[in-house]
């Protein structure tokens, strides 16, 4: 059952020169604010310590700041996750406390305002671990996408390995982006999620590019940009319809999931739209610009001699 159909085919590919400003634009910004604001990188991999506390009645953040500010803990960041009620408190390494000593004297200061407070959890992370965390993640990262250029080429041609990978780093980058830009916390779960929308999109890209190669060999008498224009058309359906029921979970994880999964949501949302984008105007036209052609994908029949040397 098709619930969107597309009668004529959308000329995608005539967009592509547009397309390639839009994306070379945002890309370059991206990087730019990757290298001048940098991420804002967690505890999870700078090293510190994480503590959940919950209150009987609704948190004063701003007073939970200035508690904590008394004791010159003035770097820390205090947030609602689940419920007002609940609190999260992350604080940077500090050499002075161990980590029962630190939460032990946040909890004592804290309950001297309010007698109702109580430790739900404590979390402490070293800066050799977290330090050890981000290498680790970046080398994942490298193998992913190795790993996705070696396996476009294997199952289409080299060219469709690189049209994959660009668009795939080019999402990468983009998400890394608009963290450094906005200075959102980038944590393990945030660094999941970039892993999780490299396998997202590169299945998209994998749909296409079957379609593609299917198309190469059923339409012999029409030009690349409408073959691509084709397979980019008759695969709609099936990208609006998966990844919005994707997005509609992502967006309850966005709304209800607390302060624990909202990057990690948010990440996946920038992720799956611009997922959707770069396989359509990111990959397809990169295969134009190395020049595929029906001959990559689709050997040709070798014509056999009308006579085959039987002297008659």
């Amino acid at each position: 059952m098709e619930f969107f159909r597309f009668s004529r085919d959308i000329s995608f590919m005539s967009w592509k020169r547009t397309a390639a400003v839009i994306s070379l634009v945002t890309f370059i910004l991206s990087v730019f604010f990757i290298a001048t604001r940098g991420l804002n990188l967690g505890v999870d991999f700078t090293g510190g310590t994480v503590l959940e506390i919950s209150y009987e009645q609704t948190a004063d953040l701003n007073k939970i700041r200035d508690d904590l500010a008394g004791l010159n803990m003035t770097d820390v960041t205090v947030q609602n996750f689940g419920t007002s009620r609940d609190v999260m408190i992350r604080l940077p390494v500090m050499p002075e406390y161990s980590s029962a000593q630190l939460s032990e004297t946040v909890l004592e200061a804290l309950r001297q305002a309010d007698d109702t407070v109580e430790m739900r959890r404590v979390e402490f992370v070293g800066p050799q671990v977290g330090k050890e965390l981000l290498e680790n993640g970046a080398l994942a990262l490298l193998f992913v996408s190795l790993g996705i250029v070696a396996y476009l080429a294997v199952r289409f041609e080299w060219k469709f390995g690189i049209a994959g990978i660009i668009a795939n780093l080019h999402d990468v980058i983009i998400i890394l982006g608009f963290f450094a830009f906005f200075q959102w916390e980038f944590s393990l779960t945030v660094l999941a999620a970039v892993l999780a929308i490299l396998g997202y999109s590169v299945n998209e890209s994998v749909v296409i590019f079957d379609r593609i190669r299917e198309n190469f060999r059923k339409l012999r008498k029409v030009s690349v940009e409408k073959v691509i224009n084709n397979a980019i058309t008759r695969t709609m359906a099936r990208t609006i319809m998966t990844h919005g029921s994707t997005q509609m979970v992502v967006i309850s994880m966005l709304l209800f999931g607390g302060e624990v999964l909202f990057y990690f949501a948010l990440a996946l949302t920038i992720g799956i739209w611009f997922g959707i984008y770069s396989s359509i105007m990111v990959a397809s036209p990169i295969l134009i610009l190395l020049g595929v052609k029906r001959e990559d994908l689709v050997k040709l029949e070798e014509k056999k001699p009308e006579n085959d040397g039987a002297v008659v």
